[in-house]
């Protein structure tokens, strides 16, 4: 099977290209930086099936930041048939040493310039014959966004990948440049090849950029900006999320109570207040879920996030961390995986484990369902807004705290570099590709862990079969009433441990082992929650959840990506001290105020 390696600089549109060519969903962002793992899709090209692998966005093959790395290591040890280089037409004055680096490896390559629809509007124009003779290699003008120019770059590619010998490894590393001679070459690939204007035709992002980026305003308005699309997620959700809660009714009421009605007490209890309640309730809140990703894809690939980093970069700063930092926060918003594994950019290690220290507090999209479940049934929808927004605000303060009470043993002394790429609008097959990627990721997890979850969580409410289910008399009741002293303190009573302790392995698993305890889902297991619990009881609830231990795919990636136990146990810990200590601070002082 033949080999294309996707290359290029961050922020050239290389995943969108991967997407466009492939059909695939690599996550696509539009900052510096958002391909940290190497996705592979299998395409027919030129009569053959073909491995197209995209690899991590790197600035110069020379540098020593993991994704460099990568990337080095992939080249080295893998046989590569042809390698596809995107670059931005509008950044060539910046990017073409890349260019000839790849060049000098020896290895067959064609050129992409993408981005050629932004370039047009800029008034940059490139000679594309000239800079192919001159730099050795076939070169194509094409838009990865819109598909245009993409059928006549494959054919293209499918020319060169025919025609072209593939080096022996001892090659690859035998073909050095000096960069004085590679900046000097440039030069003048640039001079004869390419005209860009004197200035780049911007104004509109400059406009936006002067009210948004100001240094007054523009953390207010970002927060703000969330609190609209926190609105807006509820408002439109709700409808949804009641369409999808009377269908799972229907279901249950009217075909699998009378299927099941003959079955045994033991396996109707397990199928319908077990599995069908637990996965039942998660359903519900899918709508919602897939709202908030159609909505931070559009946020994510518009270029306001990069603002948002260069805003925070300084507040950063003062805590060891750094913008980059805070675009990793906000990927966690997602999940915490792949942000955990996005600091691959950082060449600094102390900086690594300290941003991979405070990730685990970004509000995952499992906790979020946890939080929209527990504020639907505890407050008014009018509320619920303003909770939410509260609990990510919460988010924030956990990792400033933490990034503070930490610097000092991780201490970093590497500058932060931001390109603020122009506002772009993402096209219609780009916010669903992303979204369904999302959504599908979302579902494949909670597919995996839920019904395991539940099944657990059902037996240990059941079990010794001779007590009344989910009392104290049970299993799950004694594990309750074993951590009462550590948890009555922060309003968590013995049925809500339960959900806790599931929530080790997943945070899906949270909603769903209440169901199961409770033997009862949607609507029924809201009101059931709201007459429980008190709103300070349930805000207590949600910030322990907020805070402490992350799923146990974050852990594992956290301890891969630090190589230390010793550092994994310290984020494991010390979420666990901080979340018990918020709680106990916001349930004492609210008892002692009246609530």
């Amino acid at each position: 099977m033949k080999r294309i390696a996707l290359l290029g600089m961050p922020n050239t549109g290389k995943s969108t290209l991967f997407n466009r060519i492939s059909g695939a969903s690599a996550r696509v962002g539009n900052w510096p930086g958002i391909t940290v793992d190497l996705m592979s899709a299998k395409i027919l090209l030129g009569g053959h099936i073909v491995e197209l692998v995209d690899l991590p966005g790197i600035y110069d093959l020379h540098g020593f930041s993991d994704d460099e790395q990568v990337v080095r290591h992939f080249i080295e040890q893998n046989e590569i048939d042809l390698v596809m280089l995107t670059l931005n037409t509008s950044q060539l004055d910046r990017q073409l040493s890349l260019a000839l680096q790849v060049r000098n490896l020896g290895l067959p390559t064609l050129l992409i310039l993408n981005m050629a629809d932004e370039a047009r509007r800029s008034g940059v124009t490139v000679d594309v014959a000239s800079m192919s003779v001159q730099l050795g290699m076939p070169v194509a003008m094409l838009s990865a966004k819109y598909g245009e120019g993409c059928q006549e770059a494959l054919i293209t590619a499918a020319a060169t990948m025919n025609r072209s010998p593939h080096p022996a490894p001892e090659q690859l590393r035998a073909h050095l440049q000096t960069d004085d001679l590679i900046e000097r070459e440039m030069d003048a690939i640039m001079a004869s090849s390419v005209q860009m204007p004197m200035q780049m035709n911007d104004a509109l992002s400059a406009k936006i950029d002067r009210i948004v980026l100001h240094p007054w305003l523009g953390l207010p308005i970002f927060f703000a900006a969330l609190y609209v699309l926190f609105q807006f997620i509820f408002t439109a959700g709700q409808p949804l999320q009641n369409g999808v809660a009377w269908i799972l009714g229907y279901v249950r009421g009217g075909m699998l109570e009378p299927w099941l009605a003959n079955a045994p007490p033991w396996l109707h209890g397990l199928l319908l207040d077990g599995i069908y309640n637990g996965v039942g309730t998660v359903a519900a809140f899918v709508p919602l879920i897939v709202l908030f990703f159609l909505v931070m894809t559009m946020v994510e690939d518009s270029g306001y996030l990069s603002r948002a980093a260069f805003l925070t970069d300084a507040l950063m700063a003062k805590m060891g961390l750094d913008g980059r930092g805070f675009v990793m926060l906000l990927m966690g918003f997602g999940c915490n995986v792949p942000a955990l594994m996005g600091t691959r950019v950082m060449r600094s290690r102390p900086l690594r484990l300290l941003t991979m220290l405070v990730i685990p507090f970004s509000l995952c999209s499992a906790r979020l369902q946890v939080f929209v479940f527990m504020i639907a049934a505890l407050f008014t929808p009018n509320q619920a807004p303003v909770i939410l927004l509260a609990l990510y605000v919460m988010s924030f303060l956990a990792t400033f705290t933490t990034a503070l009470l930490f610097k000092g043993q991780f201490q970093n002394n590497e500058p932060f570099l931001l390109e603020l790429p122009p506002y772009r609008f993402p096209t219609t097959r780009q916010i669903v590709m992303r979204g369904w990627h999302e959504v599908s990721h979302f579902l494949r997890r909670a597919t995996k862990f839920i019904v395991i979850g539940v099944v657990l969580v059902w037996a240990l409410t059941h079990f010794p079969g001779d007590v009344p289910p989910a009392s104290s008399y049970t299993l799950a009741g004694m594990i309750g009433n074993a951590l009462a002293p550590i948890l009555t303190p922060i309003g968590i009573d013995g049925k809500l441990a339960i959900a806790l302790i599931f929530g080790f392995v997943a945070k899906e698993i949270v909603i769903g082992s209440l169901a199961v305890i409770y033997g009862l889902s949607g609507d029924p297991l809201m009101q059931l929650i709201g007459q429980k619990l008190d709103w300070v009881q349930g805000f207590s609830f949600m910030l322990f959840t907020l805070i402490y231990t992350p799923c146990l795919s974050a852990i594992a990636t956290l301890r891969n990506e630090s190589k230390s136990n010793a550092f994994m146990w310290l984020s494991i810990l010390w979420s666990l001290a901080l979340a018990w200590v918020v709680s106990f601070v916001f349930y004492q002082s609210a008892r002692l105020l009246g609530y």
